[in-house]
């Protein structure tokens, strides 16, 4: 059994990471993280290892690709309008969920991300996607009460959901809502 590049498109990004990891990214690549000193002998081999994983997900992708429609890639100017608009919205959005959170907060930093809504650092900077400006108004909310949740718990554990229910308690909703939508969002990056 070998790896076929012929179908994959793989991009190797080394880095002074200890691990190897592959992710299929939403225009049906294969992208490996590995550490700088590993050899391309190790990098084939764990990706015949993962084979099957790979081949499942990428027809996944392409699946998904088909089924989709196809999205109006946002202008340079629409960008800098959901920047601008995000500016203003996100910022009164966080001020006003933290006290119910019961957190504080450090600097709010607006992005055009490819593929997070939101993150929270471990010092309490916020950052979030101006792309959320095309989502309904309680999907905005959401994204800022998870990111203050990690404000309190910073992963993903029993915990953490408990705290975003206890704000949000129909945040399931939400989630689902960014699931079945957030991917066709995300596709009207430009660039």
């Amino acid at each position: 059994m070998s790896i076929d590049r012929e179908n994959w498109d793989v991009e190797l990004i080394r880095s002074d990471r200890k691990t190897i990891s592959v992710e299929i990214t939403r225009n049906c690549g294969v992208r490996v993280r590995a550490p700088r000193a590993m050899k391309q002998a190790e990098i084939d081999a764990f990706l015949l290892s993962r084979k099957d994983w790979i081949e499942k997900h990428l027809d996944r992708v392409r699946r998904e690709m088909a089924e989709t429609p196809q999205y109006e890639v946002l202008t340079t100017n629409e960008m800098r309008g959901l920047v601008s608009s995000a500016l203003k919205d996100i910022p009164q959005r966080v001020e006003h969920f933290a006290p119910i959170v019961g957190v504080d907060y450090g600097r709010i930093t607006i992005r055009n991300q490819r593929s997070r809504w939101g993150s929270c650092s471990a010092k309490g900077n916020l950052n979030f996607n101006c792309l959320m400006m095309l989502m309904p108004e309680e999907i905005r909310d959401y994204i800022v009460v998870h990111e203050l949740c990690h404000r309190l718990v910073m992963n993903h554990s029993a915990a953490f959901w408990h705290q975003v229910e206890r704000v949000l308690p129909e945040y399931k909703k939400c989630r689902k809502w960014l699931r079945e939508h957030g991917d066709s969002i995300m596709r009207r990056m430009t660039g």
